[in-house]
């Protein structure tokens, strides 16, 4: 009866140290992508500092220069994807769910940077080279890629605030309307997600800051035209 009650317990014992090398393997690619994340960050934060910056080749260089360092984030979760066993990606979710949510972030300034557009799960999920759905495999979760769009709306909105500062009254306008878009998005969905719920309400906070400099813009006679100069003036 001893023995197997030590048999039991060593069974255990095995099935612990197994987890936690599991874990600490996980750990250490996650620790990996967080630099690749922090690099990229770096990099992008240039736009707020740059006097030059309403110029599109200067940001261009920036986001060509955080394409690059994409390069290594999609060979880090194909590792990632290689250690977390099949089925169980839930299970081990919290460890890489924050720097998800952090590169859903940076990948969608990038290509707003880039083209001006809004960028789609399925473009953020071939950035960083994992799957769009759940069905198949290790994949970009739905939550993780709606928090990287709202951290999108907060640097918005503080590049507004500087474009305005370095004289670039155009790009306020141009956010303004983007980020009312992003809203009205966010608007259609039923958040039941605390922490979605959460931050979505910062994004309403992020719309009213940037309509405040375009209105500011407005009443000081910056605010650039959209109607085109009559060709006899």
């Amino acid at each position: 009866m001893a023995d197997s009650v030590m048999d039991i317990f060593n069974s255990f014992q095995d099935y612990l140290n197994n987890e936690q090398e599991l874990r600490e393997k996980i750990r250490n690619v996650v620790k990996d992508i967080e630099k690749s994340a922090r690099d990229i960050l770096i990099v992008l934060q240039n736009i707020h500092n740059d006097s030059n910056v309403e110029e599109n080749i200067i940001v261009s260089q920036y986001c060509a220069k955080a394409r690059e360092y994409f390069e290594d984030v999609r060979k880090q979760y194909a590792t990632l994807a290689e250690v977390v066993p099949k089925d169980q990606y839930y299970r081990f979710h919290d460890q890489w769910k924050f720097v998800t949510q952090r590169l859903c972030f940076l990948a969608s300034l990038t290509i707003y940077l880039e083209k001006k557009i809004l960028v789609t799960k399925e473009t953020v999920a071939e950035i960083l080279a994992i799957k769009n759905n759940r069905e198949e495999g290790f994949h970009l979760d739905l939550e993780d890629f709606l928090m990287g769009l709202l951290q999108l709306s907060a640097e918005l909105s503080r590049f507004a605030v500087n474009s305005v500062t370095y004289g670039d009254y155009n790009r306020p306008l141009e956010i303004s309307r983007f980020v009312n878009e992003l809203n009205a998005g966010f608007r259609l969905l039923n958040l039941k997600n605390d922490s979605l719920r959460k931050r979505y309400d910062a994004l309403k906070y992020d719309v009213k800051k940037v309509e405040e400099i375009v209105y500011d813009l407005s009443i000081r006679g910056l605010k650039p035209s959209d109607e085109p100069l009559d060709a006899d003036i």
